[in-house]
This record gives structure tokens, C-alpha cells and sequence, in this order.
């Protein structure tokens, strides 16, 4: 019985330490992990973590004693041995914990063009709800990952992955009450939201909940767009602007290599070639299908005609060669070209609001991504 105690001393802490970081390896971008399907196992592991705590902690506090008779001269090798589960359990928890390496913002302030000290080159994610504009610098919600807001009396759920390069934004009422988020990992690179009130984990790149109780939902998503700042307030010159959170403003970034492509880092670098994982494609999904282009050939034609889901559509680049726009064609024979940051089409020109002397352009969903990220949730996309 002391040699079976004894065991359960040392079982028990290796076998704690080992889940604390299992806890954490298979929702964070560790080696591997995130490109396996484990998310099932990530949830379990999760949901039950506290059994598993409390059911390994009485294994180590039963054989203690035995473990301590045992070492004889070596008693320090059991304080040590605890020292070292505490140490793993607290790094895995607290220290590497996602919402803990990315803060929420205390409070999402915005202000008018005239009070805004957001540099005019940076990427925004831009959104209009029946004339209330907004834009969120990625500089911000990049860091922040997600943010709430609310606009004409809605809250909207804003949100940004740099390591999938996806801006989305979304309404966060669930079953007719707003929910509350916070960043718990990520699943195949993409950032993963835990819901409050159920403990279910959402997909930022399409608002699906992936595990819990609430498996299978969507969250509506409202319509966005990427530009520059200093394009969007062309297009809405009385847009507030999301400004930095004093309290954290030492953690956003203050290069623009990300926001670029300069940026070479293993997760959130660009690949400047094309069709590599972290290349950029701007992926457009209508009807059930979908389409990827790449950055590299749009900057080069600045605009595209195609076809998807059965719509034709027109893909832009604007002359900052940052901020593009995606638009329904009026058919599949009006086809566009790119003059003075308009869209031209015979005697037909709309400005990149949509807008034109000859009626107004429907707007499509476009979003540019790594990707990697755009094939994976895009499954059966095909490739301009």
C-alpha cells in the first residue's frame, strides 16, 4: 500500500502538469497544434478541467505522506516536485492564458475625424449601419481581437484575427439577449470566442459556435470593409473612429509592417509570392460558392469582372493599393474599369460608395485574408 501511495504522489503531478498543458497546447498556436481536428477533445478537456483538477490534486495529497518517507534525505524533492506542477498550472492559466496575453479594452472610445488621432494610412474595419458610420482600427481590435460596441442603439460584436488577417463583424444577440465574449484560443489558427452565458466556443472568421451547448449557431454578420482610414472618411467624412485604450495603448502596434505585408513573422508575417499559406487573397462567397484572387494579380489588373455563385460581381483596388471594394454588376455583359479611383463602365461611373449618376452599385461582402485561412473555411473555393 506505502509503494502504491507513494506512486500516486509522482503519477499524480506528472499527470497535472501534463493536462494543464494539454489544456492550453491544442486551443493556442502551438507546434502542431493547430493542425489537427481536436477541437472536440480541446472542449472536453476544457469543460471537465476541474474534475480532472480536483481528482489529480487528491492523488497527490493521498500519497504525500508517502512520497515524503520515501525520498528519505531528498525531502526537497517533493516540495520541488509541487513547486514545479504550481509553476506549469500558473503559466498555463495565467501567463499564456489568450485572454490574458490580449486584454479587453477597458472602454471602446470613439471620436469625430476633427478629435481623431488615429494616423490617416492605417487599416480600418469599417462598418455603416443606416447611416451611422464607424471604423475600428486594426492597429486596435488586431491586438483586442474583439470589441463591442453600439451603434443606433445596436451592439455589434467587432473583431479582428491577425493570424488569419480576418475582419468580421457581428451581432451578438444570441437567442434574442446580447451575449458577452471573450477570447478563449484558436481552432485551426482562427480565433475562438467563449460565449458567457453557455461556455460555447464561436469561430471569429464566421461566427459560428464550434463546441458547447450552442453548437451549430451563427451569429448574424453585418457587413464590413477594410480601407485605409483617411478612404473611408471620403466615403463617410463624419465616421467616428475607435481611438486607443490609454490604459493599454503601450501594447498596440506602432509599425505598419503588419497592415503592409512587410511584417515576416511565423504567424502573422506575409509571404509576398502568391498562393503560398501566407499569402493575401481577397475571397469573395455569394450563394454557396466561392472565390479566391490573389493580392498580388489585383494590384497588378486593380480590377477584376467575374462571376460567383451564378452574380457577377467587380473587384477593385484603390489607388492606395490598400483598400478594395467589391460590387455587384448590373449584368454579366457591363464590365468595369478602374479611372481616377471610379468604376467605369461605358458612359456608366459609380464612385467606390457605389454611388453613380446612373443609380447605385450593390455592395458585396469581400475580405481579404491569409490564405490558408480562406481555403480552410472555404473548403470548395476555387481560384481566380
Amino acid at each position: 500500500m506505502e509503494a502504491l501511495l507513494k506512486y500516486l504522489f509522482f503519477v499524480g503531478a506528472l499527470l497535472l502538469a501534463l493536462f494543464e498543458v494539454a489544456n492550453l497546447y491544442f486551443i493556442m498556436p502551438l507546434p502542431y497544434s493547430q493542425r489537427v481536428r481536436s477541437i472536440d477533445l480541446a472542449y472536453f478537456l476544457y469543460s471537465w478541467r476541474w474534475v480532472f483538477r480536483v481528482g489529480l490534486l487528491a492523488a497527490i495529497i493521498a500519497g504525500t505522506p508517502a512520497a515524503w518517507r520515501w525520498v528519505g534525505r531528498l525531502k526537497g524533492f517533493v516540495p520541488l516536485t509541487l513547486i514545479v506542477v504550481a509553476a506549469v498550472a500558473y503559466a498555463t492559466n495565467f501567463m499564456t492564458a489568450a485572454d490574458r496575453i490580449f486584454l479587453a479594452p477597458k472602454s471602446v472610445v470613439m471620436r469625430s475625424a476633427d478629435q481623431n488621432a488615429v494616423e490617416p494610412g492605417r487599416l480600418v474595419v469599417g462598418i455603416d449601419i443606416e447611416g451611422h458610420a464607424r471604423a475600428y482600427p486594426v492597429q486596435f481590435i488586431g491586438y483586442h481581437h474583439q470589441v463591442t460596441d453600439t451603434i443606433d442603439g445596436k451592439p455589434v460584436l467587432v473583431s479582428f484575427c491577425t493570424v488569419c488577417r480576418t475582419g468580421r463583424v457581428f451581432s451578438p444577440v444570441v437567442d434574442g439577449k446580447q451575449e458577452s465574449f471573450r477570447l478563449v484560443g484558436m481552432d485551426h489558427f482562427n480565433a475562438m470566442f467563449e460565449d458567457r452565458s453557455t461556455g460555447s466556443w464561436w469561430r471569429q472568421a464566421t461566427g459560428e459556435a464550434i463546441a458547447g451547448p450552442r453548437k451549430g449557431m451563427s451569429l448574424p454578420e453585418i457587413p464590413s470593409r477594410q480601407t485605409t482610414l483617411a478612404e473611408w472618411l471620403v466615403l463617410h467624412p463624419r465616421s467616428l473612429i475607435m481611438q486607443p485604450d490609454s490604459t493599454l495603448r503601450d501594447k498596440y502596434s506602432k509599425s505598419f509592417d503588419y497592415e503592409t505585408g512587410a511584417s515576416r513573422k511565423a504567424l502573422t508575417g506575409t509571404d509576398t509570392a502568391s498562393w503560398r499559406d501566407k499569402s493575401w487573397v481577397v475571397g469573395i462567397a455569394i450563394n454557396g460558392a466561392s472565390t479566391a484572387y490573389d493580392w498580388n494579380r489585383l494590384r497588378r489588373e486593380r480590377v477584376v469582372n467575374d462571376e460567383v455563385g451564378g452574380t457577377p460581381v467587380v473587384l477593385a483596388l484603390a489607388s492606395d493599393s490598400m483598400s478594395f471594394f467589391a460590387f455587384e454588376r448590373p449584368d454579366s455583359s457591363t464590365r468595369f474599369t478602374l479611372v481616377s479611383d471610379s468604376l467605369v463602365a461605358g458612359e456608366k461611373r459609380y464612385a467606390f460608395s457605389g454611388q453613380g449618376i446612373h443609380g447605385r452599385l450593390a455592395p458585396v461582402f469581400a475580405s481579404q485574408e491569409f490564405w490558408h485561412s480562406w481555403r480552410t473555411f472555404h473548403p470548395s473555393t476555387t481560384r481566380y
